[in-house]
């Protein structure tokens, strides 16, 4: 099994990715799974630039470090996908990087071509904030929906933390980290069903 960790923050050990590697290093111990991570912010990204060509070949024309990803975004069992929250949206690494599945998105509903249809691949979405606001997550849980989607993985849910601002500040607070820790707990009880 392995599990892919997508960390959308351009700031290292932030709040996002600290979350995202505890539930990770659980679901690694609990399920004995491999754990592959891709840090957006090391990667050279350009913006998808709409010129179709994807819909002839179901491959991106782009010549950039999103060929290297593809494989490994086919290959995961669990994708984790954490970023922070930014104007009510996922940040821009992590929004240019969806941007680009739409080769993945072009395969599947232009070309008919599935990868692994039957099997019980699934995607989390993980995400933090500054602020407090009622609908702050509406916009990010609905673009992680369409992504895990265009790549053929069931939506598997999402962890959603509010209020840490300052590097490290989710750490300080117990009760989101045993929030994370019932998240990992969750995927590992649904993947052993």
């Amino acid at each position: 099994m392995k599990i892919l960790v997508i960390l959308g923050s351009p700031r290292k050990n932030g709040n996002s990715e600290s979350v995202a590697r505890l539930v990770a290093d659980q679901l690694q111990q609990n399920l004995g799974a491999s754990v592959d991570v891709i840090r957006l912010a090391r990667h050279r990204i350009a913006p998808c630039i709409a010129c179709g060509g994807c819909a002839k070949t179901g491959l991106c024309v782009i010549e950039d470090d999103m060929g290297e990803l593809y494989p490994v975004i086919d290959t995961a069992d669990i994708i984790l996908l954490a970023s922070p929250t930014y104007f009510y949206g996922l940040s821009a690494q992590t929004k240019e990087f969806i941007d680009r599945i739409q080769a993945r998105w072009s395969r599947k509903y232009l070309l008919g071509i599935r990868l692994r249809e039957q099997d019980r691949r699934r995607g989390y979405l993980i995400c933090t904030a500054a602020t407090q606001g009622k609908r702050l997550f509406d916009g990010s849980i609905l673009v992680a929906k369409s992504f895990f989607d265009a790549i053929d993985v069931g939506y598997g849910g999402e962890l959603l933390i509010r209020g840490v601002d300052e590097k490290g500040a989710v750490q300080t607070r117990p009760g989101e980290v045993q929030r994370a820790s019932d998240f990992a707990r969750q995927i590992t009880e649904d993947f052993r069903s």
